[in-house]
């Protein structure tokens, strides 16, 4: 199962790059906004037919859930739109690098602490030269 979970994680990940690339085409077209308000909007209908079919949650609970949790929803949209934006800039390999640093070293800052309800893993010199190497991949990309 663990094998699944990373080949499902590598394709996200060629996912979210080729997204990147077409969304950054789409921004120069219609608007970056309106790139990102498209994305959500396509996003909401295909998620609105599934949860009709195979949704078991309690979409209500929305109302009762403690505030910070429905944060996600404004950090999806400041991650898409700064892709947006970016992409036609620097292009997607940079973006995608840079996204990456960002996540990793948040990760990690998130373990360390055992914020948000995750396991704690201690910060150690693997994951800074981890880091480390990630920005001196940004450089080479670049």
């Amino acid at each position: 199962m663990r094998y699944i979970a990373y080949l499902a994680a590598l394709l996200g990940g060629a996912a979210l790059s080729l997204e990147g690339a077409i969304y950054g085409e789409l921004g120069k077209t219609i608007g970056k906004l309106e790139t990102s308000f498209y994305n959500f909007f396509v996003g909401s209908i295909i998620l609105a037919v599934l949860w009709l079919f195979f949704g078991k949650g309690r979409l209500s609970y929305t109302l009762e859930a403690p505030k910070w949790k429905l944060l996600g929803g404004v950090l999806g949209v400041v991650y898409l739109t700064t892709i947006v934006i970016s992409v036609p800039f620097v292009g997607v390999g940079i973006t995608m690098v840079a996204v990456i640093i960002g996540q990793l070293a948040m990760s990690i800052i998130i373990e360390h602490y055992g914020w948000l309800g995750s396991q704690v893993a201690k910060i150690n010199k693997e994951k800074i030269l981890a880091v480390i190497s990630m920005i001196i991949a940004l450089v080479l990309v670049y």
